[in-house]
């Protein structure tokens, strides 16, 4: 009886962090009319000229995808992403001469993201797929995205830097 209710907490206590972090993510973003790009009109967002597009976010601005930045911060202060935005990993590929390839997992849950588990996370984009113009992944669905990067054994992602989720939202209106 004692474990059913320490798993029960568990589960409780996981699920609390997960909402926090994913209200984090849309840390600046804020209700109102002024958010939406329309044309002032008096009659709400269902203006004719209502425009809603996708947007495109380098992943890292001009730092791109590399070891040692805080891309769960990146994440907070870019959001709020919306479903069919487009994210661009952008990355050295790798250098014979030294330095450390990266690539871009896509890990299945909270615990593998959390743990830095790669046993069941799909590979998106391998070593030499971030150069020039990067590597471009499509938000489609509004769902939780985990990114990592899987080299080296999830040292990058082990550090608590070469990670993030994004959950994104859809636009108003459907």
């Amino acid at each position: 009886m004692a474990l059913a209710n320490a798993e029960a907490f568990l589960l409780l206590i996981v699920v609390f962090y997960f909402m926090f972090g994913v209200s984090l993510a849309n840390f600046n973003y804020t209700w109102g009319p002024g958010n939406w790009n329309k044309t002032n009109c008096p009659y709400g967002n269902n203006h004719p000229n209502v425009t809603q597009t996708s947007n495109k976010f380098i992943v890292g601005g001009s730092e791109n995808w590399h070891y040692g930045f805080d891309y769960m911060d990146w994440a907070r202060k870019n959001g709020p992403f919306f479903v069919n935005d487009t994210l661009v990993f952008k990355y050295d590929p790798p250098n014979p001469n030294g330095g450390f390839p990266h690539s871009v997992y896509l890990l299945p849950n909270y615990w593998s993201f959390i743990k830095c588990d790669f046993k069941r996370a799909k590979r998106i984009a391998n070593p030499n797929q971030g150069a020039g113009e990067g590597f471009e992944f499509v938000l489609k669905k509004m769902q939780p995205y985990y990114f990592a990067c899987g080299e080296h054994e999830g040292i990058h992602c082990n550090n608590g830097t070469m990670k993030f989720v994004v959950m994104p939202l859809k636009r108003w209106p459907y």
